[in-house]
């Protein structure tokens, strides 16, 4: 099956409609996880230049320091992925940034990496671009369905995203979960729900209908746990619903 019941749908700037996205991030907890970690992380980025990899339409560029100027780039298919870029963000082939060394003092690189046929050669793209000791800030998922196919190709343990940071030219290597199993099994019950009422047709409805009640019902509980306090200790991060990267680009000399 290489389609898709719905398309994940594509994050706007937040200021766009403040309401609307807070209620998302109380539901949609990938989006909810990432901000929880990405906003605070973003607020103490240095002065200077940041490149946005795969920016999309931009959702980030507001939670910027005023002392920040960004650069958006993505690749030339966005529209593939449902996005309708920003007017000023820089397009390119997916390969070579066209950037100089060293040209940025932070980069962020947001639910991008699975979708990178050579995840090793962006993160050292990355690498090259970022000044010594510049700020990454990056996220990916684990547990996801699989999303823009058929551009979906990685899962990353938070193993992998350590040694493959380290290995890029990244040092001061801090990875974190996003989230943890109680929260997978709500965002699994809201796709069901979802992905039920998409198939509301006709005489499909008389069972959808009520399935799409029940996973409502289980979504809304577990919706409710995945909000408690951690410490309550409800759930596990062996099993989180993806990661939180920040690291530092190493002075050392690093080839790609």
């Amino acid at each position: 099956m290489n389609g898709e019941a719905f398309q994940p749908i594509s994050v706007k700037p937040p200021s766009a409609n403040p309401l609307a996205f807070g209620l998302r991030c109380l539901v949609d907890l990938q989006l909810g996880t990432i901000v929880e970690h990405l906003r605070p992380a973003m607020a103490g980025l240095p002065p200077g230049d940041v490149l946005d990899v795969g920016a999309g339409q931009s959702p980030w560029r507001e939670w910027l320091p005023a002392q920040c100027r960004y650069v958006g780039l993505d690749v030339a298919n966005a529209g593939d992925f449902g996005m309708a870029g920003a007017s000023d963000v820089v397009t390119y082939d997916g390969g070579v940034m066209p950037f100089d060394d060293a040209r940025f003092d932070g980069a962020l690189c947001i639910e991008v990496l699975e979708h990178a046929a050579d995840p090793e050669a962006l993160l050292a793209e990355i690498a090259r671009v970022l000044k010594p000791g510049g700020a990454f800030l990056m996220t990916t998922p684990w547990s996801a369905r699989r999303h823009h196919i058929p551009h979906d190709y990685h899962r990353f343990t938070r193993e992998r995203l350590q040694a493959l940071l380290e290995s890029h030219g990244f040092e001061d290597v801090q990875v974190r979960e996003r989230g943890d199993d109680v929260g997978v099994a709500a965002n699994k019950l809201v796709v069901l729900t979802l992905g039920a009422l998409a198939r509301t047709r006709g005489l499909n409805a008389l069972v959808t209908l009520p399935a799409a009640a029940l996973f409502a019902i289980g979504a809304a509980v577990m919706l409710a746990a995945a909000h408690l306090p951690r410490s309550l200790g409800l759930g596990s991060d062996a099993d989180p619903l993806g990661y939180f990267c920040s690291a530092r680009r190493s002075a050392r000399a690093v080839r790609g």
